[in-house]
């Protein structure tokens, strides 16, 4: 019998000498970002970064800048340099299964962070519940524009899960309230804030009595903010973000615009980092991880542009 309990012992201590050794094993990591000119983007990278550091994990990361193709490149060649992981913000929804066929057909487990690819998800997927926080956002525009009035969404790009997400969510919105008729929506390609002035010029030709606009990134809103401030509308108009930006942050806090959900980029970032540690180290994880975000107005931005989450 004791010579059984020796045995069960060591059997332990062997496993569990293993499973450190196996989470040890993680020395580098890939971090392919869909476009390092979003302020979203880059904070998640960051936050990678510093985690990483503290783990003593190298960190590869590559920028798609938007570029379906070039991602996909990009991956490739990372799966040459011997990582141990994969982090990946897909720069589209086209052709955002394929590196993660490549990566999974190389034995590298992928974390997804934003958007997921239809038909072939990572290991697993971090993302803010855009559904509900994209809801919140348009609820919160509705009321102040009294509950009725001509609205126009400057969408981002579009199929990618933040845009489906967003879209359904405030859509949930707009339904809830027969006085909010949607007059115009535009796709934008890449979230920008030149983009999403261009957008609001056209639609302010087209519809100079907009009262309320949600767009789905905060470069998109301070885009339409700004073109709303060249145009001069006799009526007030309400525009909602998304994201918290750490620019759009300074600007909301300014009044440049109203509202916005302010996305926990830096816990993404951490999670990314610890999902590859516990994957390789042999760990369950969840499929799907959501994280809330913040409806961010003047009265509590200040909190945010102190300490981002």
């Amino acid at each position: 019998m004791k010579f059984s309990r020796i045995l069960l012992t060591s059997a332990a201590l062997l496993a569990l000498s293993l499973g450190q050794a196996n989470a040890a094993e993680v020395k580098k990591i890939g971090l392919a970002v869909a476009n390092l000119q979003a302020n979203f983007f880059n904070q998640i990278k960051q936050a990678v970064e510093a985690e990483a550091k503290t783990r003593g994990i190298a960190v590869v990361t590559v920028d798609a800048k938007g570029d379906g193709p070039t991602q996909v490149n990009q991956i490739q060649d990372l799966l040459t340099q011997n990582i141990d992981a994969l982090i990946y913000i897909p720069a589209g929804a086209a052709a955002a299964t394929v590196p993660v066929k490549l990566a999974k057909a190389a034995g590298v487990p992928v974390i997804n962070i934003d958007r997921n690819a239809d038909g072939a998800p990572g290991d697993t997927f971090l993302a803010t519940d855009s559904v509900a926080s994209a809801k919140a956002v348009c609820d919160y525009i509705i009321k102040q524009a009294g509950g009725s009035g001509k609205m126009v969404i400057i969408h981002g790009q579009k199929g990618t899960t933040p845009e489906v997400d967003r879209t359904k969510g405030c859509m949930e919105s707009v339904k809830a309230n027969s006085g909010v008729k949607i007059v115009a929506e535009q796709w934008s390609n890449m979230w920008s804030q030149d983009e999403g002035f261009q957008i609001m010029q056209n639609m302010l030709q087209a519809n100079p009595d907009i009262s309320i606009v949600f767009a789905q990134a905060d470069g998109l809103a301070l885009g339409a903010a700004q073109a709303i401030k060249v145009a001069n509308p006799s009526q007030k108009i309400v525009v909602g973000g998304f994201d918290g930006d750490t620019a759009a942050l300074e600007a909301l806090k300014n009044g440049v615009f109203d509202v916005t959900a302010t996305q926990q980029t830096q816990k993404m970032g951490r999670t990314a980092v610890e999902m590859a540690v516990k994957i390789v180290g042999g760990e369950k994880v969840p499929a799907v991880q959501l994280s809330d975000a913040t409806l961010t107005t003047k009265e509590n931005v200040a909190g945010f542009i102190a300490n981002h989450p």
